[in-house]
């Protein structure tokens, strides 16, 4: 909790002024079973109807400024909590955004929006519950003790020892709980994870009669993390009965030797009065701060899962945020002896991989799957960093570039064809938000998407569903290639982006960005050796290495993987035209 402690800074006031209002607070508080004695010992034992009435409406100025110092204390908390929570939720979307693949990779989307959600509500709650608890409750206790001091001090022994075992109850209970706590938020992580799998992929599921077994998968996750909230419940339980218990046992001793003081005249009634107000404070006090205990153990949880994440350093970053120069005689796109692996341990994804990708020409990527042609793609826009060599856009190593100046000059459509929820225009503006409706349906023709969608009761403005999940696989497919070709990008990298079209469409597709897009330098990584057939330049992956290189001619002669690629999918005659 305490490296959050940075989002509070605007909060400083609040901070301060909150826990001061509780504390005098507290301070009237402590005034009160001095008031009740002394109504007792003089007013009631006179006969004083005057005095106890005086008495009585200072006791009620007393609860008074006591609730008016607690609303302040309420509005600071709020603010401050409210506050701070918005300013955690910013921090880890702005710094999730700043990963690369590999960190998201590693850190899982189930867990990141637990943390962002979860996970930040929970430190909020703490951050309120501090302000307006953390003094109160701690300053009520000591109070009490040097109260019931200056009111007899053996019997404030009695006081010393509860306050002692109290404490060694909650100090017991928080190293027990903590680590719990910590894995319970892993096993929310883990019901999250099997939540959004099964809503993404409810179709599936449903195709393949797997409800019955999905519906055990989530008992079995969500019975195990209610198991482990017994468990920490049962520990967490411990705390009121244990100090009700020492607290009571605390009582019973200060009346019974208190009487004996009375009765001797060490004491007056009104002390005994005054000796059990306190202890009840101090039991009040302990059980707040019980609760406190378990919602901070909850909190250092939650805290740790969020440092996590902000203390994730990306792995591929800016070395400077200033345009850099470019070599436009150089190749558009130029792979020097590249190497590159997820991890640092196992085999390389890429090996030793060199080629040069001319200047507005087409260059086909094909494969089987699992030879790497995504991971090939996804080096050229920095989502990863290569391990060895070089990556070099218009002659210059991408690592030079600012992010931007980098992407910009890109249009990207990824294997998973992802739309959001808005409007088809909404959606079209992604590469630039100016972008006209001429422009638009421009690239909505070039993706064979200007059909359909004019077909549309809305045109443009008809509504997509969160996912696109209101169109068709081709139908995604296209948007997304429309929403690319928007702004005309220098370099199209279409990721397996023909696969659900039809072979009519997939031709008529070839053909418009064959004639439009002239100068533009197209990467089309397929499995169909017919899509990329007419390309300039084709590359042939094969286990994380460059099989071949050439024209569909030249590798169907002297490529063997190429070849029996092109051999699997059509006839020879077909294949070698």
């Amino acid at each position: 909790m305490w490296k959050l402690r940075r989002f509070l800074k605007d909060y400083k006031k609040e901070c301060i002024i909150g826990p001061l209002c509780k504390l005098f607070e507290a301070i009237l508080e402590l005034f009160v079973p001095l008031v009740m004695a002394d109504i007792i010992d003089t007013g009631i034992a006179n006969r004083d109807a005057g005095y106890v009435w005086s008495r009585g409406g200072l006791l009620v100025l007393l609860a008074v400024l006591g609730w008016s110092s607690a609303m302040f204390t309420q509005y600071f908390a709020s603010k401050a909590s409210q506050g701070a929570g918005t300013k955690i939720r910013r921090a880890l979307f702005e710094h999730i955004n700043t990963l690369s693949h590999a960190e998201l990779d590693r850190l899982g989307t189930p867990s990141l929006i637990t943390r962002i959600t979860n996970d930040t509500n929970t430190v909020q709650q703490n951050i309120a519950m501090m302000i307006r608890l953390l003094t109160r409750a701690p300053f009520i206790i000591v109070g009490s003790l040097v109260m019931a001091m200056t009111i007899n001090l053996k019997l404030s022994l009695i006081f010393f020892g509860a306050a002692l075992l109290i404490a060694l109850t909650l100090y017991l209970v928080m190293t027990k709980s903590v680590p719990i706590y910590s894995s319970m938020q892993k096993k929310l992580d883990k019901i999250g994870l099997i939540a959004r799998e099964n809503l993404s992929g409810n179709r599936v599921i449903r195709a393949f009669s797997k409800q019955r077994a999905e519906c055990e998968r989530v008992d079995e996750a969500t019975d195990d993390l209610a198991r482990t909230s017994v468990r920490v419940s049962r520990l967490s339980a411990l705390l009121s009965p244990v100090t009700y218990a020492v607290t009571d046992v605390a009582i019973i001793l200060i009346v019974w030797f208190g009487a004996v003081e009375v009765n001797v005249g060490g004491m007056k009634t009104g002390d005994i009065v005054a000796l059990v107000s306190y202890m009840t404070q101090i039991l009040l006090a302990m059980i707040v701060v019980a609760n406190l205990v378990n919602l901070m153990t909850r909190g250092s949880a939650s805290a740790k899962r969020i440092n996590e994440v902000l203390e994730t350093e990306p792995s591929v970053t800016e070395k400077n945020t200033e345009a850099i120069e470019i070599d436009l005689s150089a190749p558009k796109i130029e792979f020097e002896h590249v190497s590159f692996n997820y991890t640092d341990d196992g085999d390389e994804e890429l090996s030793d991989i060199s080629f040069s990708a001319p200047r507005g020409k087409t260059v086909g990527i094909i494969g089987g799957t699992g030879s790497g042609k995504s991971t090939l793609i996804n080096l050229i826009p920095r989502f990863y960093d290569v391990g060895k060599g070089c990556v070099r856009v218009d002659g210059r190593d991408v690592r030079d570039y600012p992010f931007e100046q980098l992407r910009k000059q890109m249009g990207i459509v990824p294997q998973q064809s992802v739309l959001f929820a808005g409007s088809i225009r909404d959606n079209m503006k992604w590469q630039d938000k100016n972008a006209t409706d001429e422009e638009i349906i421009r690239a909505l023709k070039l993706a064979q998407a200007y059909e359909f969608v004019q077909k549309l009761p809305d045109g443009l403005d008809s509504r997509v569903e969160q996912g696109g999940k209101n169109f068709s696989g081709g139908q995604r497919q296209r948007l997304c290639i429309a929403r690319a070709l928007v702004k005309s990008p220098q370099i199209l990298i279409l990721d397996d982006s023909f696969s659900a079209l039809d072979l009519a469409t997939d031709a008529a597709l070839r053909r418009a960005l064959a004639e439009n897009t002239k100068g533009m330098t197209v990467l089309i990584v397929t499995q169909r050796s017919s899509t990329v057939k007419n390309a300039d330049l084709i590359l042939v992956m094969g286990d994380g290495e460059l099989a071949g290189c050439g024209t569909h001619k030249e590798l169907f002669e002297r490529c063997e993987v190429y070849r029996d690629i092109c051999l699997s999918q059509q006839s020879e005659t077909e294949a070698a035209s």
